[in-house]
């Protein structure tokens, strides 16, 4: 924890991004101290490099203060509106860049050797990849409410009282609906 930062209960999240909106730069200084750890270990998490979380914090700063006008207290805390930016910056990262593989050579070599596998295994690959899209099949089985809760859990990564908070449902209600799911995608895709 930042030695300079307050606990979260004493900080007015909302007054500080309506200063940013005012173009208060101390408000944004304040917001980054305040917040810019805790940011770093949420982009940390997704993009799993120091470096590129950095600049992830960087960037999702400069959003908060050109876009702290648009906050909406009515869809939201102003914290949970700043951890959503640097959050989905974060998977807007990973998904453009999914494509792109760093190998060595070493690596590069074993992926060529392993090109060379025999017919079997590619017929084993291809069973796989069917058998990964039934996960959409199963997913569509599911009530709308709980699949766009498996959604939000593992494909937006939002946790279980984020989930709750933008579907406008109990914690618990949340939850269940989420265990209950993963059972049944379990037997769906078995």
């Amino acid at each position: 924890m930042n030695i300079l930062s307050l606990p979260e209960d004493c900080f007015d999240y909302e007054a500080c991004l309506a200063a940013c909106a005012r173009g208060e730069r101390r408000a944004l200084h304040d917001l980054y101290t305040q917040e810019s750890a805790r940011l770093l270990g949420v982009a940390k998490r997704i993009v799993r490099s120091d470096a590129l979380a950095e600049d992830i914090v960087h960037d999702a700063f400069i959003k908060i203060w050109t876009r702290a006008g648009s906050y909406d207290s009515a869809r939201g805390t102003a914290r949970g509106w700043i951890f959503s930016v640097t959050r989905h910056l974060a998977l807007n990262f990973m998904r453009d860049n999914a494509h792109i593989v760093q190998v060595s050579e070493q690596s590069e070599n074993a992926v060529l050797a392993e090109a060379a596998l025999d017919v079997a295994t590619e017929a084993d690959t291809f069973e796989y990849r069917a058998r990964s899209g039934r996960v959409y099949g199963c997913l569509e089985q599911l009530e709308p409410a709980r699949r766009n809760c498996i959604l939000h859990a593992y494909v937006d990564g939002y946790s279980h009282s984020e989930i709750a908070q933008k579907v406008g449902a109990p914690l618990g209600t949340v939850k269940a609906w989420i265990k209950r799911s993963l059972v049944v995608l379990r037997e769906c895709m078995g």
